[in-house]
């Protein structure tokens, strides 16, 4: 099972549907037979690389709100995330290009570690209050992933995989993709926005019924050890 998720570091819903997916796969028994992969979108581009302005201002400028209603706005999508088991810190979040992180990902995943980086970061912005719009925090996560420092400042002081992340926003249009997360399965089916647990473990269920998928085997009963000699097998 193939699936694609169009998400942003600074979008509270993506990490929301993130977890939950993960959760419904676990719960589906399809965790270990599905290959997740992150496509790039950009929910403000325009937003100033060098941004400090708090998460609150920024809300309460974009929907023409007081600093209270955006406050106020916050707390239920705070009480999403406890559900999940995710604590957001809106208090503390300020701001952030994204373009950087994006492109850093791309780097991580022709190393395999997009998966890795991409949960660091989503953590560093909505748990831990990080601004991911610096590069030094960037490099200190991608070491932190396994990424070589150097490389990855190399990447970052460069415009290097910046065409993967026009492919992907451009294809997000193509698709369209109004807003994230987006999920797209096996290229034939969609599932758009946070949904409830629920709806991603009846969607999987579907999905997999449709395409012939099989969750893989649980075992049961007591641990036992096996022993091989000539041409027998015999456990205790």
């Amino acid at each position: 099972m193939k699936i694609e998720i169009w998400s942003d570091y600074v979008c509270p819903f993506c990490y929301i549907g993130k977890r939950t997916l993960e959760q419904a796969l676990l719960k589906t028994g399809f965790n270990n037979q599905a290959e997740v992969t992150f496509k790039a979108y950009q929910l403000d581009p325009a937003t100033p690389v060098d941004s400090s302005m708090p998460v609150y201002e920024s809300l309460a400028a974009k929907f023409g709100q007081s600093v209270e209603q955006a406050k106020e706005m916050t707390k239920g999508v705070a009480q999403h995330a406890q559900q999940v088991g995710l604590h957001y810190d809106f208090d503390n979040m300020v701001q952030a290009n994204t373009l950087a992180a994006h492109r850093l990902v791309k780097f991580a995943e022709s190393k395999n570690l997009e998966a890795v980086l991409t949960e660091q970061l989503l953590n560093a912005y909505f748990v831990n209050a990080e601004h991911i719009g610096k590069h030094d925090v960037l490099l200190d996560h991608a070491e932190k992933a396994g990424l070589p420092r150097n490389e990855a400042k190399a990447v970052l002081d460069s415009d290097e995989f910046m065409a993967d992340v026009e492919q992907d926003i451009a294809e997000a249009g193509q698709l369209g993709v109004q807003g994230v997360p987006f999920f797209v399965i096996n290229r034939k089916y969609a599932i758009s926005g946070a949904q409830p647990l629920d709806a991603f473990v009846d969607s999987i269920k579907q999905i997999a019924d449709e395409e012939g998928l099989r969750p893989a085997l649980k075992p049961l009963g007591s641990k036992k050890t096996s022993y091989c000699t000539g041409d027998s097998c015999s456990s205790d």
